[in-house]
């Protein structure tokens, strides 16, 4: 009886799927609607620098141009498209396919899964911090991956069978190439200690998954899947959908399509990194459009350092022209997600 009540508790506290509103609504719920639209019908698509993580390693001419790139990159738009990176296509194939075959279970099974109330891991949406607030038309199961003790496997997906182990597979995969970028990065920046961005990340650092199904919408003018925002995390790895677009980002006060590159890796900074870099790596603010006709899934590997670590601008960054941009901070991803939801840019409250 015990656990068929914590399975009630868990069904109150989710909020109707979006994959039924989808289906079943001719209308989104107030809730979801944007007083001002999304601001346009027509955006360009973003140049965004295709990046070949099997020379970034290389001490060749080739490999310093490729270092050079990265670092114009991230200190531009703050976005990469990866390819070469050494993950098979048809391992990827499988992760979007457990991915799609989950969001496609009935909703009894899927809610197995379901976010427990005032917890962020497990099967969901939007979780409500204010009346106020406009909520994204998705769902998502997101799973704390790393560290080990921080899993809550009782919301990780039994059903399909191999979900854990390709998630397990994948992260791995993603923290070599981590490792890889941040070693450019700061080579990129002619810093002396190649592992300076790395070291910050502490003892434990966190590995995030978020897998997302973003249904169809009949008001696309009006509903966002995601609304606009920066990443908490360091680093972030996205596996787009291979068909449908959603993902834009924001330069220069335009928005802008990110395109698809089937099975490369699109990589962003996330605002700890901006921190680290003082300020030379942008955090892109980015948001997520909907379709009204095709349901778009992708996912998600957000690489943090430890709760614990103190993040703070590198000192070979700081000097009388550059001073230092951001005061130091432990537990970013703990600050958040409120401060995000009453609208202001978490990291706008460490700049000096």
């Amino acid at each position: 009886m015990a656990s068929v009540a914590a399975s009630h508790a868990r069904v109150e506290s989710l909020a109707k799927a979006v994959q039924e509103l989808s289906t079943n609504a001719a209308t989104p719920p107030e809730k979801y609607i944007l007083k001002d639209g999304i601001g346009g019908t027509a955006f360009p698509v973003l140049e965004v620098p295709v990046l070949d993580l099997s020379l970034l390693n290389s001490s060749s001419p080739e490999g310093e141009k490729e270092v050079e790139k990265l670092r114009l990159a991230f200190a531009s738009c703050g976005y990469i498209q990866v390819v070469n990176h050494g993950i098979e296509d048809s391992f990827l194939d499988q992760v979007h396919g457990v991915t799609k075959e989950f969001f496609s279970l009935p909703m009894e099974e899927k809610m197995k899964c379901a976010r427990p109330k005032d917890d962020i891991d497990g099967y969901g949406n939007d979780t409500v911090y204010s009346d106020k607030q406009t909520l994204d038309w998705n769902d998502r199961l997101y799973l704390v991956v790393k560290p080990e003790t921080q899993r809550k496997l009782k919301v990780w997906p039994q059903n399909p069978n191999n979900f854990s182990e390709l998630l397990l597979e994948m992260t791995a995969k993603l923290e070599k190439m981590n490792k890889i970028l941040l070693r450019a990065m700061a080579k990129s920046l002619k810093l002396k200690d190649e592992d300076c961005f790395l070291k910050q990340y502490g003892e434990n650092p966190i590995v995030l998954s978020r897998f997302n199904l973003y249904p169809p919408c009949p008001r696309p003018d009006v509903v966002l899947a995601a609304k606009p925002h920066g990443d908490a995390s360091a680093m972030t790895y996205l596996l787009q959908d291979k068909q449908v677009e959603g993902l834009q980002t924001l330069k220069d006060g335009q928005w802008y399509r990110v395109p698809i590159i089937p099975n490369a890796m699109v990589v962003n900074v996330g605002d700890q990194v901006e921190i680290m870099s003082n300020g030379i790596f942008k955090s892109p603010i980015h948001r997520v459009v909907t379709n009204p006709n095709k349901e778009r899934i992708t996912i998600a590997i957000f690489c943090t350092p430890d709760a614990t670590s103190e993040v703070g601008p590198a000192e070979g960054l700081i000097d009388e022209e550059r001073p230092k941009l951001f005061n130091s901070v432990v537990d970013y991803t703990g600050n958040y997600f409120k401060s995000f939801q009453t609208g202001k840019r978490p990291i706008d409250l460490l700049r000096i």
